[in-house]
C-alpha cells in the first residue's frame, strides 16, 4: 500500500468530516477551535473591527457572559429599544475564557457599563473541574480590569439551577446560592453593582422556576422579561453612581 501524499491526507480528511452527521462535524469543529482558540477569539473579532466608538454622552452597554447572554440579543431591539447595547455572549463559555478575552470583547468597545453574568459554566464543569474560589477570582478580575479602565461594573447574579442537563447529578443549586452570596458582598466592597436575578427566578428548590427556561437553565422570553427590567436598573444605578445618566 502507498503512502498518502499530504495533499491527499487533507483531502480524505475533508470528505471525512463532510460525511458526518452535521451535529457529529459541528461538534467536531467546536473541539478543533477549543485547540486553536480556546477563548474564542475570533468570534466577535470582526464585529469590533466594525464598531465606531462610541459617540459624545452615549452610554454603551457590553453584556459579556455565555449562552444565556448570547440567546438574549435576539430579543434586544424589542427589550432595549435604542439603546446602545452591546452583546458578547458566547455558549458554552466559563469565566477563566470570558478573562482571557475581557480586553478584546470589552474593554476596547469603551463602553460607560459592562453586565458581567458568568459563573454557571464554570459549576457545569464545561472546561474542566473548577472551585468556587476559581470562579470568583476570574469574577474580581474582570471587574478590576473594567474598573481600571473607567468602566462601571454590574455583577449579575447566577440564574438558579437545579441540575445541568448535560452533566446531571452536581447538585448545583447551593453552589449557585454560595457564588451568589459572595458576589453581593465583592460587588459592595468594591464599587459595583450586584444584579440579581435569582431571587425573582428561582422554585422552591433554588431551581429555575418551570415556565421561565424549557431546559431549567436557558431562559425563555418570559425569562428574558423578567431579567430585562432588572438589568435596566441596576444599569442605571451604575451610570448614576458613574455620574452619568
Amino acid at each position: 500500500m502507498h503512502a498518502l501524499r499530504p495533499a491527499a491526507l487533507l483531502y480524505a480528511g475533508i470528505i471525512a468530516l463532510m460525511a458526518l452527521p452535521p451535529e457529529h462535524a459541528s461538534a467536531q469543529a467546536a473541539d478543533e477551535r477549543l485547540k486553536t482558540d480556546w477563548p474564542y477569539l475570533q468570534r466577535y473579532r470582526a464585529e469590533n473591527a466594525a464598531l465606531s466608538p462610541p459617540t459624545p454622552g452615549e452610554n454603551r452597554v457590553v453584556f459579556m457572559g455565555n449562552s444565556i447572554t448570547e440567546g438574549w440579543a435576539k430579543y434586544f431591539p424589542t427589550m432595549f429599544a435604542g439603546k446602545p447595547y452591546i452583546d458578547r455572549g458566547i455558549s458554552g463559555q466559563t469565566t477563566p475564557q470570558m478573562l482571557v478575552r475581557f480586553r478584546q470583547d470589552v474593554i476596547a468597545l469603551k463602553p460607560a457599563v459592562v453586565v458581567i453574568l458568568a459563573g454557571t459554566n464554570d459549576i457545569a464543569g464545561n472546561t474542566g473541574p473548577s472551585t468556587i474560589e476559581m470562579i470568583e477570582d476570574n469574577l474580581a478580575s474582570m471587574a478590576e480590569l473594567a474598573q481600571a479602565n473607567g468602566i462601571a461594573v454590574v455583577l449579575s447574579s447566577v440564574l438558579p439551577v437545579f441540575d445541568y442537563p448535560w452533566r446531571p447529578g452536581l447538585t448545583p443549586a447551593p453552589k449557585i446560592v454560595a457564588l451568589n452570596a459572595w458576589m453581593k458582598q465583592y460587588a459592595a466592597a468594591h464599587h459595583a453593582v450586584y444584579l440579581d436575578y435569582h431571587s425573582a427566578m428561582a422554585d422552591e428548590r433554588q431551581g429555575m422556576k418551570s415556565d421561565l427556561a424549557s431546559d431549567g437553565v436557558h431562559p425563555n422570553e418570559a425569562g428574558y422579561r423578567i431579567m430585562a427590567p432588572l438589568a435596566e436598573k441596576a444599569i442605571a444605578e451604575a451610570l448614576r453612581r458613574k455620574g452619568r445618566r
